[in-house]
């Protein structure tokens, strides 16, 4: 039996932050980083509680792959304030740094209190079209001391509201657009892979597909192309909504080894690792015919299932250039002998993420090893 969850609700398309004033805000924490406040991004947000008259602190400590050192300070602000609702401002590092904050607060609170806890009304309001963490059970959290990204899933840390307004997103810079809006397609393509793909998740993830192939470049190039922008923001939100409701796969575990490690993008990192991933998913039987089958519903060669495959990988490769991300991690200038000494511990590190228990066909430590191997060379 599977189960397909449609929470948060979520409001859309331009000026859908207003829909705030609907909400009965008394005592709130916007969780975000200090570019959000110095840009006047906040100020979207802080305006309309102002006007209802409601309260609230903004802890701006976020930054990129949040640390479990930052939860723990966020998780001290929760203590102190105790207020009635969470706003996370930003991309994927604040809406993950808010969930990890109430996984841990609602812990510690339900630990030490003989009733149970109530969760704050949590509000997700993305500024980037990439993570879908706003409708996702998902967050990431690097170990301060390990430097290992942990990946959760809890249904506590599902937002209550999603709010989805494409205005938030005209600062992103052509670069962050590219890697994010990649990681919107590695979300749907995992989704629809995964060996929790359902009828209902193949729907929406072919759509994501189908979007991001037709409006990624146009958002990349043109960042006030208001119509690009509201639909790689749609189409971030329903591949949240796909995977967190089957699963993703070793491209994201890969992406969390490499990433942390060799410190660079989430979105970029499995941009890079897909055609790869693909690959070696293609020897499993249903990955290579639902990988056809996409190459062919957008207009690629794909007379057999091997030609459509090819297509497929090809022209992913060929986005990649377009948006400026690499094609291999050669192209990075990371030394080769550092990478290859390092495959070892990414491999282990990727086999433990919980991401890969979603992966069709089952990997071992060696067969990540060598798709590391390949994503070096190209």
């Amino acid at each position: 039996m599977k189960k397909f969850s449609l929470k948060p609700n979520i409001v859309y398309e331009k000026e859908s932050i207003e829909y705030l004033h609907k909400i009965n805000i008394k005592n709130s924490l916007i969780i975000t980083d200090k570019f959000m406040v110095e840009s006047g991004i906040t100020k979207k947000v802080t305006d309309i509680l102002d006007e209802e008259k409601a309260k609230y602190e903004i802890f701006s400590e976020v930054k990129p792959n949040p640390s479990s050192d930052l939860v723990v300070d966020g998780v001290e602000a929760m203590l102190k304030l105790k207020p009635d609702s969470i706003i996370a401002i930003g991309g994927g590092s604040a809406i993950d740094t808010a969930k990890g904050i109430i996984l841990f607060y609602m812990n510690m609170m339900n630990k030490s209190s003989k009733e149970h806890a109530v969760k704050p009304y949590f509000i997700a309001i993305p500024t980037t079209s990439g993570t879908g963490s706003e409708v996702t059970s998902y967050s990431v959290i690097t170990d301060n001391d390990t430097h290992v990204k942990m990946a959760f899933s809890e249904d506590i840390m599902l937002p209550d509201l999603a709010i989805v307004d494409p205005d938030f997103t005209k600062s992103v810079p052509p670069s962050v657009t590219a890697d994010t809006g990649m990681d919107v397609f590695t979300h749907a393509l995992e989704a629809l892979v995964s060996n929790e793909s359902s009828d209902f998740t193949d729907t929406l993830a072919n759509g994501v597909l189908k979007i991001v192939f037709s409006y990624l470049l146009r958002a990349y190039r043109d960042g006030n192309d208001t119509i690009a922008r509201q639909k790689m923001h749609n189409a971030s939100c329903m591949a949240g909504i796909a995977f967190t409701n089957s699963a993703l796969g070793i491209n994201h575990s890969m992406g969390h080894a490499f990433g942390a490690r060799f410190k660079v993008s989430h979105g970029r990192a499995v941009a890079i690792f897909l055609p790869y991933v693909i690959e070696y998913n293609s020897l499993d039987s249903i990955c290579a015919y639902k990988y056809s089958d996409l190459a062919k519903s957008i207009g690629l060669p794909a007379t057999t299932i091997e030609q459509g495959i090819f297509s497929l990988i090809e022209s992913i490769k060929v986005l990649n250039r377009k948006l400026g991300i690499p094609v291999c991690i050669k192209e990075m200038d990371i030394d080769k002998k550092e990478f290859l000494d390092e495959i070892e511990n990414m491999s282990k590190t990727a086999m433990e993420d919980v991401c890969t228990l979603g992966n069709r066909k089952k990997p071992t430590k060696d067969d990540i090893a060598t798709i590391f191997k390949k994503a070096y060379e190209g």
